[in-house]
């Protein structure tokens, strides 16, 4: 499914966006640069990376079905768990774009300061979550196709053979913070 891309086979509570951008200082400024991931997702696959809500390691919500590396940083797509209540209100925000927010939880594995540009460039990292968050460190990183809002959904209805449920949102990262391909 490529972002914006709808069929009647859709599950809504899948999701897509960009969790980490490659050459963007997040507000700490760290900069994560292309290929960082490489050995964590070829170590863990998508998996062994937790989806979280808010960092929360009490609040897993969902899983990750596919976590890649692309030309502008992290591509991910995962599922919230219609069976966890806090999933399906995060359903219901990300649809109605109350919460677009992507942060990764890592430890850095090999890192060079840029004393010049006071930044840290962190060139291979451990990635052990990934969470849906309300102000990201990384303003770029975000959620770029969402589920439709459906109200019985978000009530708890069975996700099973709903129509159609994905659309596109509006890309909200400024064109500023992208990066060269």
């Amino acid at each position: 499914m490529m972002p914006g891309s709808c069929s009647s086979g859709d599950d809504p509570m899948v999701f897509e966006g960009y969790a980490s951008r490659f050459g963007v200082p997040d507000l700490g400024r760290d900069v994560v640069e292309r290929g960082a991931f490489a050995a964590s997702l070829a170590r863990r696959g998508a998996g062994g990376i937790r989806m979280l809500f808010q960092h929360d390691a009490a609040q897993p919500v969902g899983t990750w079905l596919l976590l890649r590396e692309d030309a502008h940083g992290l591509f991910v797509r995962g599922r919230l768990n219609a069976g966890v209540a806090r999933a399906r209100e995060i359903a219901s925000l990300i649809a109605e774009g109350g919460l677009d927010g992507l942060s990764i939880g890592f430890r850095v594995r090999r890192a060079v300061n840029d004393a010049r540009a006071r930044m840290r460039r962190i060139l291979e990292l451990d990635l052990w979550e990934i969470s849906l968050v309300t102000f990201p460190m990384q303003p770029g990183a975000r959620v770029i196709a969402r589920p439709a809002l459906r109200k019985d959904l978000a009530h708890g209805a069975d996700a099973g053979g709903l129509a159609c449920l994905i659309r596109h949102a509006a890309q909200r990262i400024h064109p500023s913070e992208r990066t060269a391909t």
